[in-house]
């Protein structure tokens, strides 16, 4: 048997179609095709799942309970695999505690530098510790924010206690607390609070503990009143979101104004431990340091104690500047990096590991970076394949798939239409195959670009937030704008926090997910589930409830879902098929009435594509039609938005959006986790929308899309502190001519 392969035989995992292929180990290998073609589906879906759930099996029934459930994926056969790690774009935590050097360890040897080198002893490194009690700061308990609830977010003041007067969701109308505190008799119920007086607002709002005594039945029943504003500061500040509910999530930041902490400024830990120096520096100057200004200072520390501490911290430090990410700082919380800083810091992590045979599995590693810092990720991703790994990318970069080993090209189209291997080889022999990505790597760009011009603008004017150096400048009206520059230099800055707080009217379009329900999906989301289902009223003599899946016509055994889902202790959650309606979600007596020879499943098992014209009704056919202009007609108009891809999100809010006109549309990042070909597709949206009177700003490092624009803003020319400037005004075309930008030296080699 060839050990050197991994080989996978008849994988039919979600849209694959018995794919059979091999694929070199120790090698760096792209997987490469058009949005929705099967690329996930068989990188971490079928060979990762299958890698993860050997690699629990071999663990105990007791260790295995507390480990992730995973069933084995739709495939014949897997051999030859390695345990894997995936280094993906998920955020690494959303606690207020973890911060770049916590999750790099880097804050870790500082504290101990501080207790080896330190001008003063205090005691062991938890003594510099934030999340110690020795070493934290005894205000903000180590968080270095003040977090104080937002009075008049919290309270209506025009409104009764009976009203809603409270609108944090804790206290909604009908809730348990909404009845306690109306049922309580401290405060009249049917008051507006503006009528309250002084003492009963400072109690409702502040007070520590009324006791509250109440006969029950035949008991009494006793318990304290705690204040609204106190009762949400000692349930939220401090508490990790990850551990909240959506709701929760959504009114941990509503509710609260956050500050640094009055007593440490910021910096977390006690006055002790913020005044011991090691050559001249205090912890809180070095923590804020970003990471190129860290490493020069750790090359003047001479002590002999402290080396091999130095040594280490210069070692993570090099690989996370050498992925493009230096002008972090070691006190950035882990919750505002975004998916691609967070990617990189993880992947830093993976040099300083000495397991060799793994199978490192990557999700668009080039999101988020700039041309310049391609090659930086390039000579990272060979080190790790050089330690004896294999390397698997999940990938559109051109630069990235022209220094693969090997390449995976799967499709031929998205969707239903995909799930084939469509290339496997080496880059030159991609070059000559008939594949969608093939043709979009030999086009030649013979085109002749046109610049809208414009006439009016918006003011942006002394922008100073974060690394923002009085920038000042302006947004054309009715133009596609493009915001560039390299990786931390200001751009999400400029515009997601500057431009968007004085704009608050316009259209954020990104990647987040439109649904988590199994019961959302298109057709519910752009409004036309309700017109097919009159549509098939009309035709049935029957009513429109009754085609509904979540009313009068689900099946009343899965109530609509299809499935029913089982616990099992410790073994996986098993959804089986519902064996009243065959997953059809709906009763017989509705699944008996037709449509066109069609019944409401048959509808929802069909793609948007072969809908598209088969109903009658004009409004439906336009917004299946919008559907397919955007390039999601692969969809099945039942398929459930929980399990659409970033690219796919994007993708139908902005369908949602194409026929509205003077809006003010802002994209981060749109190319996402798009092909080349979707590349095209998005670019035609964005012409349409800047063809409707539109302005249409897209912070982005694609050339392809900064080629098209009629106008760009380049910032830098660095990261951090050595960014935040303006550095071009002006099109495409003369950006090309600015020797400071990054951005024109590669948009040059495109257009020339």
């Amino acid at each position: 048997m060839d050990k050197n392969n991994i080989l996978i035989k008849n994988a039919t995992t979600h849209n694959l179609k018995n794919v059979s292929v091999e694929i070199p180990k120790n090698k760096l290998v792209v997987f490469t095709g058009v949005s929705g073609s099967g690329k996930s589906s068989l990188v971490f879906d079928t060979i990762y799942t299958e890698a993860q759930r050997q690699l629990i099996e071999t663990f105990s029934s007791f260790a295995r309970a507390r480990m992730p459930k995973l069933s084995r994926p739709p495939v014949e056969e897997i051999k030859n695999i390695s345990t894997a790690i995936v280094i993906d774009q998920k955020r690494m935590g959303t606690t207020l505690r973890s911060t770049v050097g916590t999750v790099t360890e880097l804050y870790t040897y500082l504290r101990l530098l501080f207790s080896r080198c330190g001008d003063k002893v205090i005691g062991p490194s938890f003594f510099f510790g934030f999340n110690h009690p020795l070493g934290m700061c005894p205000y903000c308990k180590g968080l270095g924010k003040q977090i104080k609830v937002d009075v008049q977010m919290l309270i209506d003041k025009d409104k009764s206690i009976m009203e809603g007067a409270i609108t944090h969701p804790d206290y909604k109308v009908g809730g348990w607390l909404w009845r306690e505190i109306a049922a309580m008799d401290l405060f009249d119920p049917d008051k507006k609070l503006r009528d309250f007086s002084e003492k009963e607002m400072q109690d409702f709002l502040f007070a520590e503990a009324i006791p509250v005594e109440k006969k029950h039945g035949a008991g009494i029943y006793s318990k304290n009143f705690v204040g609204i504003v106190r009762r949400l500061e000692k349930l939220y500040v401090g508490k990790s979101q990850d551990v909240l509910s959506q709701d929760r999530k959504n009114a941990y930041q509503k509710y609260f104004i956050y500050s640094d902490c009055d007593e440490c400024s910021g910096t977390r830990i006690n006055e002790n431990a913020r005044s011991v120096r090691v050559n001249g520096k205090t912890i809180p100057e070095l923590v804020n340091m970003e990471l190129t200004e860290l490493d020069a200072f750790l090359e003047t520390v001479r002590e002999d104690v402290g080396q091999p501490i130095i040594r280490k911290m210069r070692q993570i430090i090099s690989h996370l500047v050498e992925i493009g990410i230096g002008y972090l700082s070691l006190n950035r919380s882990v919750a505002t990096l975004s998916g691609g800083e967070s990617q990189r810091v993880k992947m830093s992590k993976q040099l300083d590991c000495d397991l060799i045979d793994m199978m490192y599995i990557m999700d668009e590693p080039s999101i988020g970076l700039h041309p310049r810092d391609i090659n930086k990720l390039i000579e990272m991703l060979t080190k790790l394949k050089n330690k004896g790994n294999s390397v698997f990318v999940v990938e559109h970069d051109p630069a990235i798939i022209r220094c693969a080993e090997h390449i995976i090209d799967i499709g031929p189209k998205a969707g239903s239409f995909g799930g084939q291997i469509v290339y496997s080889g080496n880059f030159e022999g991609l070059l000559k195959s008939n594949g969608l990505t093939a043709g979009c790597l030999n086009k030649t760009d013979g085109e002749i670009y046109t610049r809208k011009e414009w006439k009016e603008h918006i003011d942006i004017k002394n922008a100073c937030l974060h690394n923002l150096k009085s920038v000042s400048t302006k947004i054309p009206k009715g133009v596609l704008t493009c915001i560039t520059g390299v990786a931390g230099s200001g751009k999400s800055s400029l515009i997601n926090e500057v431009f968007l707080k004085e704009n608050k009217d316009a259209v954020i379009i990104d990647q987040s997910p439109v649904g988590k329900s199994s019961r959302s999906n298109p057709a519910t989301y752009i409004g036309i589930f309700d017109l097919i289902r009159k549509e098939f009223a009309a035709a049935t003599g029957s009513t429109a409830s009754l085609f509904s899946f979540n009313s009068e016509g689900a099946c009343p055994k899965c109530k609509g879902l299809g499935t029913i889902s089982y616990e099992m202790s410790f073994m996986d959650e098993i959804k089986i098929v519902c064996d009243e309606c065959n997953g059809e979600r709906y009763t017989d007596e509705v699944l008996s009435l037709r449509y066109k020879e069609k019944n409401i499943s048959d509808i929802l098992h069909m793609t948007i594509e072969d809908l598209n014209g088969f109903f009658e009704s004009k409004e439906i056919n336009r917004r299946l039609g919008i559907l397919c202009e955007v390039g999601l007609e692969y969809l099945e108009l039942g398929q459930p938005l929980s399990t659409l891809s970033g690219g796919e999100c994007q993708r139908i809010k902005l369908a949602s959006e194409l026929h509205k006109k003077g809006n003010i549309y802002v994209m981060d990042e749109p190319t996402t986790g798009l092909h080349m070909v979707d590349i095209q597709k998005l670019m035609k949206i964005i012409k349409k929308l800047v063809n409707n009177h539109n302005t249409v700003i897209v912070i982005e490092h694609n050339l392809d899309i900064i080629k098209n624009a009629d106008w760009v803003l380049d910032l830098g020319p660095e990261g951090g502190s050595k960014g935040g400037e303006i550095l071009f005004e002006g099109t495409p075309e003369n950006l090309t001519k600015c020797e400071r930008s990054y951005t024109g030296k590669y948009l040059k080699e495109l257009l020339s």
